[in-house]
C-alpha cells in the first residue's frame, strides 16, 4: 500500500482514518459495479457474465469505455497472483466472441453503440486489495492494455482507488522533452505548423505521468489513465482542439483560448475546450492539462 495517509480534521486536532480491505470481495464489485462510470470511466453492461460450459467460468464485469473499448474488470479482496492470468484469459475468450459482446452492448446501450465498439484495443482492469512487484512486471510483458488498481475502504464510507500500473499493449516510444519556461515542451521537430503542435502536444499529455496511455479513433486521440483526461482531435485549418474534464467553472475562459463546452456536441470527451494555434498557447495550457490529468 502506498505511504497516503488520511485524517480527519475537527477544530480540537487531527485523527487517523484507518485503511481496510473489504470484508468480502463482492463488497468491492457491488460498488464498483454501481458506480462504474464514476470511478473507471466505463459503462456498466453485465455481472457474473458466463463464458459458457466449455471455458467454464464467469467475468466479473464487463463494460464499455469512454472511447468504446471493452472492458472487463476483475476483483480481488487481497493480494492474488492468479488476478491478472485469470483476467488475461477471459479477455482472449472475449476476443473470440467479439458478436456475443456487441450483442450485448446492443441490448444494453443501442445498436449505434454496438456499431463503434473498437476491438484494437480492449482493456482488463484489476482491482485488489494489493498487487506484488512481480504482477507490475508481469503487465509489462503482456500485449495487453492492463491496468492494475489498488482499493482501500476508509471509515464508514469512503473508498479510495490507486493506480498501481497500466499498460497500452503498444510498443512504447521514447519520450524526448525539455524544460522550457513554466511548461514541459518536447524537442522540436520538422514538419507544417500544426501537425508539429499536434507531435508537441502529444509528447506533453504523455509526459505527465508514467501511467498515461492513448486510444486512436477515427475523430479523435484520447489520453487516460483510468478515464480519458484528454481528447486531440485531427488539426483544423487554423487550430488544434483540445477537451479535456478539467471543471469550465474552475477555470478563467479567456475568449479564443478557452470554452466551456458543457453540453454541447463534439469528438472526444470533457466539457472544456483548448484553442492550440502556436506553442505559445500550449505552454499556457500546461496547467489546464496537469489539473485535468489530476482529475482523471
Amino acid at each position: 500500500m502506498s505511504g497516503l495517509k488520511l485524517f480527519h480534521t475537527t477544530k480540537s486536532g487531527v485523527t487517523e482514518v484507518m485503511p481496510r480491505l473489504a470484508e468480502v470481495e463482492s463488497d468491492v464489485q457491488g460498488l464498483v459495479e454501481a458506480n462504474m462510470e464514476m470511478l473507471l470511466g466505463v459503462r456498466f453492461l453485465a455481472s457474473e457474465y458466463s463464458t459458457g460450459p466449455v471455458h467454464g467460468g464467469r467475468i466479473d464485469s464487463l463494460g464499455l469505455d469512454e472511447n468504446g473499448s471493452p472492458v472487463i474488470v476483475e476483483y480481488k479482496r487481497g493480494v492474488d497472483s492468479g488476478v491478472i492470468n485469470q483476467g488475461l484469459f477471459y479477455l482472449s475468450w472475449l476476443m473470440d466472441h467479439r458478436a456475443e459482446f456487441q450483442h450485448l452492448v446492443r441490448d444494453r446501450l443501442g445498436a449505434t453503440a454496438a456499431a463503434q465498439v473498437l476491438w484494437n484495443s480492449p482493456r482488463l482492469i484489476c482491482i485488489a486489495g494489493d498487487f506484488t512487484r512481480y504482477d507490475v512486471h508481469a503487465v509489462g510483458e503482456h500485449r495487453r492494455s492492463i491496468d492494475l488498481v489498488r482499493y482501500r475502504f476508509f471509515g464508514k464510507n469512503l473508498l479510495g482507488l490507486e493506480p498501481v500500473a497500466s499498460v497500452t499493449g503498444r510498443a512504447s516510444t521514447a519520450k524526448r522533452v525539455r524544460r522550457h519556461g513554466a511548461g514541459l515542451l518536447p524537442v522540436r521537430r520538422q514538419g507544417g505548423a500544426l501537425a508539429k503542435l499536434a507531435e508537441v502536444a502529444d509528447e506533453v499529455l504523455l509526459g505527465l505521468g508514467d501511467d498515461v496511455s492513448w486510444v486512436q479513433r477515427k475523430q479523435y486521440r484520447a489520453y487516460q489513465r483510468l478515464r480519458n483526461f484528454a481528447c486531440v482531435c485531427p488539426p483544423q485549418k487554423t487550430k488544434l482542439l483540445v477537451y479535456l474534464k478539467a471543471d469550465p467553472k474552475e477555470v478563467d475562459l479567456v475568449p479564443g483560448f478557452t470554452r466551456d463546452v458543457t453540453g454541447l456536441g463534439h469528438h472526444g470527451t470533457g466539457d472544456l475546450e483548448v484553442q492550440l494555434r502556436s506553442e505559445r498557447d500550449l505552454e499556457r495550457a500546461v496547467g489546464l492539462f496537469r489539473a485535468s490529468y489530476a482529475a482523471g
